[in-house]
């Protein structure tokens, strides 16, 4: 894909985030809306996947660590064809697939379950560590909350990828300053987050926007370049990004749209893909 057919992926899974959080009346759409960019470029361009056999042994692995933004995840999988886009309406229903964290166990293109903070990056780094022990060639994404990284838990598995020099490990911190309390750098701040991983002997990328295709693009293309260390893609986003009334509002960390609200979102995200249409003739 080029980069406008990708940016309109990623406005396609921002109407599905908006959609099975609406249906479900109820979910985390700030921080989905926030990580698009990211999740379209690993699922559209990055990972050697196959939706058609989303178990096969030498694919690239994905875990959401900040599994609360399942909305964001599901709505990636299933624009790249792992089930229906129908299915999103299910969000958090009894009996869907699609539950309010991830579930390896029921949704297809899910490689971990995920849900407590933290968890998530140490099951990524045992990932890559048996890749390495096994002398597969299969890498491994995680991407984190900037609130998250305030679990200790996520500091123990980045000293051990760093220890152990697991460069097939590709962390994303999606850095929106915005946690359920409030700003992170104000409920317990993780700044400077790029000097803590490189004292955990990280190779790290800032990405000054990652809302922007170009910009994520370049940090990814520089990431496969690095060898003998594990990669920290530092990404600074905006919570809600693309629909007005949930930018950089903490309020809709944790929060569905009514249904005029949703209305209003949806417009606002036609309008872009009506613009993006246009500009790709």
């Amino acid at each position: 894909m080029n980069t406008l057919e990708l940016k309109k992926t990623a406005n396609e899974i921002r109407k599905g985030i908006l959609t099975s959080v609406h249906a479900a009346k109820a979910g985390h759409p700030g921080g989905s809306l926030s990580s698009t960019e990211i999740l379209t470029w690993l699922y559209f361009e990055e990972m050697n996947i196959d939706p058609a056999d989303p178990k096969k042994a030498d694919r690239d692995r994905f875990v959401l660590s900040k599994g609360h933004s399942a909305p964001g995840y599901y709505s990636a999988l299933a624009e790249r064809g792992y089930f229906p886009k129908e299915d999103l309406l299910t969000l958090r229903h009894t009996g869907s697939h699609l539950q309010g964290h991830p579930n390896m166990n029921d949704t297809p293109g899910v490689d971990m379950t995920s849900g407590s903070l933290g968890q998530g990056i140490s099951a990524a780094v045992g990932m890559a560590l048996s890749a390495k022990l096994s002398g597969k060639s299969y890498r491994v994404f995680a991407l984190l909350g900037d609130g998250e990284i305030e679990e200790g838990q996520v500091w123990e598995a980045a000293m051990f990828a760093g220890f152990h020099k697991l460069d097939n490990l590709v962390v994303i911190v999606d850095n929106n300053n915005l946690q359920i309390d409030g700003p992170v750098s104000e409920v317990c701040s993780p700044y400077p987050i790029d000097k803590k991983f490189e004292a955990f002997n990280f190779h790290v990328i800032n990405v000054d926007d990652g809302n922007d295709m170009e910009q994520v693009a370049a940090a990814f293309k520089a990431a496969r370049e690095v060898k003998g260390m594990p990669v920290a893609i530092v990404a600074h986003t905006v919570k809600g990004k693309d629909v007005s009334f949930m930018e950089n509002q903490v309020g809709w960390h944790g929060k569905a749209p009514n249904d005029e609200q949703y209305a209003q979102g949806m417009a606002e995200l036609e309008a872009i893909g009506e613009k993006l249409e246009k500009e790709i003739g």
